[in-house]
């Protein structure tokens, strides 16, 4: 870029998007009729917010004379005014806000507008958006309800099973007549759910859990009441102790035991929403608004609209993104970036909502409100990350229907099996073998085993400031082996910063840095910005310049204090004839580190030089360093001069430089890389590097860039410091290898316990497998995936 004050190149401009919001747009709640809430105040039909009668903002309806907060509330009412006059019914959802959509937590391509089952899976659809006033999980509820309601019966008929031939006086018939009455309500009401998703998995043709459930219980059920209400129709084979065997406590006991593990793996999973509960937890319930007339007012925050004038006192969060007007203070970060240091906070400076100020007052401007704010767009991001599906997840879906079309084979050889060649009772062996095989191979620790492992670990990356977009991006970030930078704004802090003044003989440094940002202070350009802040850093009294005059692409001119003062390039210096032969050693020496150079010129004679670069991030040589140990090849590719690249690059350590490159040289450097067969990352923050982050393997955006920069890439680091790119990566590696632990863990339960289950050791061992023991193991087994999955939420990433 050109510069039109000073004539020097200066990295590419990064071109933050300019959102200009309808006043309150999408922040207004409707109240439910207009009218006066006192003789004093109106109440504002379309936000809701007590108004003075005295507001300039008012409209005639059906002959009342409503007032309004703002001319943007106006406007909508004028609109539409019915709209905000009639009364609003309640959500019949307690807790789920309007427009909320359900998915399913392991199918997210399961949308709906209102609760329900996955035709899928048959788990149950949970809001996609989490709320701080969401009440508690209605199937958890339910389930509970269902469990403790009917566990009495369960384990009474357990123990008449177990040992009702010892009770006295109870005939066998009565006894299984008994043990159906009190298994009935536990099957039929209890295990409803289950028959339920068990019938809709055949409806749609996906077999899964349900299925194996639902067979296994309305076997053991069925068969059992058969056996009670038609003794006759059996074969003496059947019948032990003067009676028809009967399985209505393996039935009972199968369902208490599967709505257990449902409630461990329910309360398990509402742990992987505290993540985003913690982040909309950050924001502050209201902020102090000023108003027009000089007075303050406490609004609640969806009351805040941009461009609004807040209060931040000392010790309160910041409401909403914004920047500040009035006051100093340090703000703490550390709750979206990670950093515990505080950073300092002046006029002009932006400010991030729910970061907590210091000891200083500050007035801001809103910027950003609602969902615009970098917090709602954070909580949007490990959202939606949460209900993405990784590769290998699909992978896990694929074996999971085919595993249960195996299982519901082998449940069918099994009790074939037993029934002709199995020893007497050899039908009942059969029967209880069958039901075995179908409750132990449970495929719900393989459907859970990824994406637990995903909703946890979207949320510790949220903890650590990095986003990531997908499940996708999670799985892949650990093969990386090269990484593409930018420079400005991903390696260098994006601004100019002063970095020294070389006067010559006999001319004081400080007196050279004056009068240079007295002149400057008329110019607009960010390398005239850095030696006006330098200046007032050290305290240096400027004045006003007189015949202030800029030349395009070469610099500027004035008087300041009487005296003739020119700052420019050569070409300015040889426009003046003025000899810059002493300092142009100097000159070229600054300019190879990177630095841009103006020379300054008093009443026509050298008076010495400024230079101005953009300082490499603190904590980018930590960075690098660390990424190399990683294993990691370093690429830069800037649009800046390749001089300026080269210094950059060597400071750092950088492996493989590429100046002057353009936005398509970018993507072009991305491909060629993949092609040589490279796992390529590439990380940028500006609008020109939007093409090579969609491009490559994983784009990585610096959350302090654009906004086009942050939809086209996969990971956000918030502070967009690179050792983010460490965490993300060793975030990956621990997330991949907990699924892996969770797979592996799942195949190897069904490998093993289905075997055992159809009775493959009774020949060596004389062991069976209890239908019982089956589902307490298929319980456990989901509960011990998830435990595992929950560890990824301490993994330490650095």
């Amino acid at each position: 870029m050109t510069s039109a004050n000073h004539g020097h190149e200066h990295g590419h401009a990064h071109d933050h998007d300019k959102h200009t919001h309808g006043h309150g747009a999408g922040h207004c709640c409707s109240a439910p009729v207009a009218g006066k809430s006192s003789p004093a105040s109106t109440i504002d039909p379309v936000c809701g917010m007590t108004v003075s009668p005295d507001s300039p903002h008012h409209a005639q309806h059906a002959g009342d004379d409503i007032h309004f907060c703002s001319a943007g509330c106006r406007a909508k009412f004028v609109a539409d005014p019915e709209k905000y006059l009639a009364p609003k019914p309640r959500s019949p959802e307690v807790g789920a806000p309007d427009g909320a959509v359900y998915v399913c937590p392991m199918h997210p391509d399961v949308r709906q507008d209102h609760p329900g089952t996955c035709p899928t899976c048959g788990m149950a659809l949970e809001p996609e958006m989490p709320s701080l006033d969401e009440q508690e999980n209605p199937e958890l509820r339910d389930f509970r309800r269902r469990f403790w309601w009917t566990l009495p019966l369960t384990l009474v008929v357990f123990v008449l099973a177990m040992f009702g031939d010892r009770l006295p006086g109870l005939p066998h018939a009565a006894r299984s007549w008994l043990e159906l009455a009190l298994s009935a309500p536990v099957v039929l009401w209890a295990g409803f759910p289950f028959f339920e998703r068990g019938l809709q998995s055949v409806r749609h043709r996906s077999p899964n859990m349900w299925t194996l459930i639902g067979l296994g219980v309305a076997a053991a059920f069925g068969y059992s009441v058969v056996a009670t209400v038609a003794p006759g129709l059996f074969p003496d084979s059947f019948r032990e102790h003067g009676r028809v065997g009967v399985y209505f406590e393996a039935a009972a006991v199968i369902v208490s035991l599967t709505l257990l593990g449902q409630l461990l793996e329910l309360r398990a999973r509402a742990q992987t929403s505290a993540a985003i509960k913690a982040l909309l937890g950050l924001a502050p319930k209201t902020a102090r608004r000023l108003r027009d007339d000089g007075g303050e007012e406490d609004v609640e925050l969806s009351h805040v609209h941009v461009g609004d004038r807040l209060r931040v006192r000392p010790g309160e969060k910041v409401p909403v993104d914004g920047v500040v007007l009035e006051g100093r203070s340090h703000l703490d970060e550390s709750m979206l970036t990670g950093e515990p240091v505080p950073v300092a906070k002046a006029a002009g400076d932006e400010v991030i909502g729910a970061t907590l100020n210091g000891s200083g007052s500050l007035v801001i401007r809103a910027a950003k409100v609602g969902s615009a704010t970098v917090l709602a767009q954070i909580v949007q991001l490990v959202a939606q990350a949460q209900r993405s599906r990784a590769p290998m997840q699909r992978m896990a879906d694929r074996v999971a229907f085919w595993f249960v079309l195996a299982v519901l084979a082998v449940a069918a050889a099994t009790l074939l099996g037993w029934g002709l060649l199995g020893p007497e009772p050899s039908w009942t062996y059969a029967v209880l073998n069958a039901v075995s095989v179908l409750i132990i191979a449970c495929p719900c620790a393989l459907g859970l085993a990824t994406p637990m492992s995903i909703m946890v670990a979207t949320g510790r990356g949220a903890q650590a400031g990095v986003l990531f977009r997908d499940a996708e991006a999670i799985e892949n970030f650990r093969r990386i082996d090269t990484l593409v930078v930018d420079k400005t704004g991903t390696l260098t802090e994006g601004r100019p910063a002063f970095r020294e003044a070389v006067p010559v003989a006999g001319m004081d440094e400080a007196e050279l840095l004056r009068l240079a940002a007295s002149l400057d202070q008329g110019s607009e350009h960010p390398l005239a910005e850095a030696i006006v802040a330098e200046a007032r850093r050290r305290g240096l009294a400027l004045v006003a310049a007189e015949d202030f005059e800029s030349s395009t692409g070469i610099g500027v001119r004035g008087r300041v204090d009487g005296r003739r003062v020119a700052i420019g390039n050569t070409a300015l210096m040889q426009e003046l004839a003025v000899d810059v032969a002493d300092l142009t050693d100097r000159a070229d020496t600054l300019r190879a580190r990177g630095a841009s150079v103006m020379y300054v010129a008093l009443d026509g004679r050298l008076a010495g030089l400024l230079a101005v670069a953009d300082p490499v991030k603190a904590s980018t040589p930590e960075a690098i360093r660390a990424l190399h140990a990683e294993g990691l090849r370093i690429v830069m590719a800037t649009g800046d001069g390749i001089a300026t690249a080269r210094s950059v690059a060597q400071e750092l350590g950088i492996d493989e430089v590429h100046g002057e490159v353009r936005p398509q040289d970018k993507i072009a450097l991305v491909q060629r890389l993949k092609a040589e067969g490279r796992r390529v990352a590439m990380a940028g923050d500006g609008i020109n590097d939007a093409p090579a982050l969609a491009g490559a393997d994983v784009g990585i955006a610096m959350g302090t860039g654009t906004d086009v920069a942050m939809s086209s890439a996969q990971v956000t680091l918030v502070k967009g410091d690179l050792r983010g790119i460490l965490r993300a990566r060793r975030l990956s590696q621990a997330t991949v290898a907990n699924m892996k632990q969770n797979l592996v863990f799942a195949f190897i339960y069904n490998a093993l316990g289905v075997p055992v289950a159809a009775g493959l050791l009774y020949p060596f061992t004389g062991l069976l497998l209890s239908p019982m023991i089956a589902a307490l193991a298929m319980s456990l087994s989901s509960v011990s995936v998830v435990s595992n999955a929950l560890r990824l939420g301490r993994a330490r990433i650095g």
